[in-house]
C-alpha cells in the first residue's frame, strides 16, 4: 500500500511538472475581428446587401397595407366571389413576403460566411503564428466563454493585432492608449 502511494505521488508530481511547462494564452476573437479593417469593410458590404432586401420587404409591406385598406373599404359592397379573390390576393402577398424574408436571411447568412471566411482564416493564421512565436501550448477564445480567470498578460490580442498590422485606437478596444 505504501509503495502504491509513493508511485501515485511520483506520477502526480510528474504530470504536474508537465502541466507547469505548458504556456496557455487567450484571445477574444470577436474583439480581434472587429478591429480588422477588412472585417469592417465586409460588414459594411453585408449591411448594404441586407438593405436591398429590407427595401424590397418594406415595399411589399406598403403594398400589403394599401391593398388591405382598399379591401376593408370595399368589403361591404363586394360579392362573395370578389371577396374571395381579394382575400386570396392578400394571402398570396403575405406568403410572398414570408418567402422573401426567409430567402433574404439565407442569402445574407451565406454572403456573411463567404465574406468573413478569408478574414477569419487570416486571423487564425496570425493567432497560430503568435502562439508559436511566444511558445504557447494552448490559446483559448475568451469569446467562447471557456475562461473563468486569466491573467491579462496572457492575452495575446495585441501581439496578433501587431502581426496583422492593426493600429489600436482608443475606441477600438475601449481602453485609452498608453
Amino acid at each position: 500500500m505504501k509503495k502504491l502511494l509513493i508511485v501515485a505521488a511520483l506520477i502526480l508530481s510528474m504530470s504536474t511538472a508537465t502541466i507547469a511547462q505548458q504556456k496557455i494564452g487567450y484571445i477574444n476573437s470577436d474583439e480581434l475581428l472587429m478591429s480588422m479593417p477588412e472585417a469592417k469593410k465586409a460588414d459594411a458590404e453585408i449591411s448594404a446587401y441586407a438593405k436591398t432586401f429590407q427595401d424590397q420587404l418594406t415595399a411589399m409591406q406598403k403594398e400589403l397595407e394599401t391593398k388591405y385598406k382598399a379591401y376593408e373599404a370595399g368589403v361591404k359592397t363586394m360579392t362573395e366571389a370578389m371577396k374571395d379573390v381579394k382575400e386570396k390576393e392578400l394571402q398570396d402577398l403575405q406568403n410572398r413576403m414570408q418567402s422573401t424574408q426567409q430567402s433574404a436571411e439565407e442569402k445574407i447568412a451565406s454572403k456573411r460566411q463567404e465574406m468573413l471566411k478569408p478574414i477569419t482564416e487570416k486571423a487564425d493564421a496570425a493567432i497560430q503564428t503568435v502562439a508559436k512565436e511566444k511558445g504557447y501550448s494552448y490559446i483559448f477564445d475568451a469569446n467562447a466563454g471557456g475562461i473563468i480567470y486569466a491573467l491579462p498578460t496572457d492575452n495575446i490580442i495585441q501581439d496578433v493585432k501587431n502581426k496583422l498590422g492593426i493600429k489600436d485606437t482608443p475606441a477600438a478596444n475601449g481602453t485609452p492608449k498608453k
